[in-house]
C-alpha cells in the first residue's frame, strides 16, 4: 500500500472501500485493541500501544445511529438532509428508521465518543464508517487542464455518462519583443477557448444530472478550474464540490475511468506507536 508523508507528522495511506473492513481489523490485530472516537470528519482510532489511525470519511458527512454517538443534552437533533444514497447505509435495504443524526449535529466540544468507552458503541461506529464508505453514490467528475477536459458521472465505480476533449494550447515563448506579445495573444486566445470548451461539456454533461447528484469531484489544473468557475452556468456544479481535488494528468477518457479509486478511498493519517 503506498503512502506519504503527512503534514504535522505521520503517513498518508489509501484504503479502497471494499477493503476498508479487514484493514481496521488488521489495525487491531497489529496495534491492540483501538478505542474509537468520531472527531469533525474522520474517525479516530487509538490502539493499545498507542498508535493511532485517522480516518477521514470520503463524501461528509457520517451519520451514525444514536447508540454510536451518545445522546446530546436536550435529545438527539434530527440531521438535515442525509447524502442522496438510494439505500441505507447499513445494509442496502431502504432505511425505515428515518434519518440518522449526521456527526456534526452531536457534538459536544467538538468531539464525539463512540458510546462513552462502550465497545458495543463503538463496533458500531466502525460498522458505520465501512457502510459509508461502500455506499454506492452518483458522483460527477470535472476535470480541468490547459490542454484538455473531461466530464462525466458515475454509479459507484462505474461511469454512466461522458465527454472528453482537448484542445491546442502554446507553451510560454522565450522570444521577446513584438512576437513575445502577438505569441501572448495568442496563447491567451487558445486557452480562453480552452476554458470555453471545457464550461460546454461540464453543461452537457452534469447540468442535466444536477438534481441526481451527490457530490460532484474535481481535478486537474487548479488555475484552469479558477477560470472555470466564472462561467455562471457551472455555479450549481460548483456548489455540489467535494474533496479531494484530484492531481491529474490531461484528461483523458482512461483518467476519467480511473478516478473512483481515488474519490472512493478512505484517506487514513497513521501516526505509529510512540518510540520509548
Amino acid at each position: 500500500m503506498a503512502s506519504r508523508p503527512a503534514a504535522g507528522g505521520g503517513r498518508w495511506v489509501s484504503v479502497a472501500p471494499g477493503r476498508l473492513e479487514g484493514w481496521l481489523r488488521g489495525f487491531t490485530e497489529r496495534h491492540g485493541p483501538a478505542r474509537a472516537a468520531l472527531r469533525d470528519d474522520f474517525v479516530r482510532l487509538e490502539a493499545e500501544d498507542g498508535a493511532v489511525a485517522e480516518c477521514h470519511v470520503p463524501f461528509p458527512p457520517l451519520r451514525v445511529p444514536p447508540s454510536a454517538v451518545g445522546t446530546p443534552p436536550g435529545g438527539v437533533t434530527p440531521g438535515g438532509e442525509p447524502p442522496s444514497v438510494r439505500e441505507s447505509e447499513s445494509g442496502g435495504e431502504p432505511s425505515s428508521g428515518g434519518q440518522l443524526p449526521s456527526v456534526r449535529e452531536n457534538a459536544r466540544g467538538g468531539e464525539l465518543s463512540s458510546g462513552g468507552g462502550d465497545p458495543g458503541g463503538e463496533a458500531e461506529l466502525l460498522s458505520a464508517l465501512v457502510a459509508h464508505a461502500v455506499a454506492e453514490r452518483r458522483v460527477g467528475v470535472l476535470l480541468v487542464r490547459l490542454g484538455g477536459h473531461a466530464a462525466g458521472v458515475f454509479e459507484g465505480d462505474r461511469l454512466v455518462a461522458s465527454k472528453v476533449g482537448s484542445r491546442l494550447v502554446h507553451g510560454r515563448s522565450a522570444a521577446g519583443g513584438w512576437s513575445q506579445h502577438r505569441f501572448a495573444r495568442r496563447r491567451e486566445k487558445q486557452a480562453n477557448e480552452a476554458v470555453r470548451a471545457a464550461a460546454d461539456v461540464a453543461v452537457r454533461v452534469l447540468v442535466p444530472q444536477l438534481k441526481a447528484l451527490d457530490a460532484v469531484v474535481l481535478g486537474g489544473d487548479r488555475r484552469a478550474m479558477e477560470a472555470l468557475r466564472e462561467d455562471r452556468r457551472l455555479a450549481p456544479v460548483f456548489a455540489l464540490e467535494c474533496a479531494p481535488f484530484l492531481d491529474v494528468p490531461d484528461p483523458r477518457l482512461s483518467i476519467l475511468q480511473d478516478t473512483p479509486s481515488r474519490f472512493r478511498a478512505v484517506r487514513v493519517r497513521l501516526l505509529d506507536t510512540p518510540t520509548p
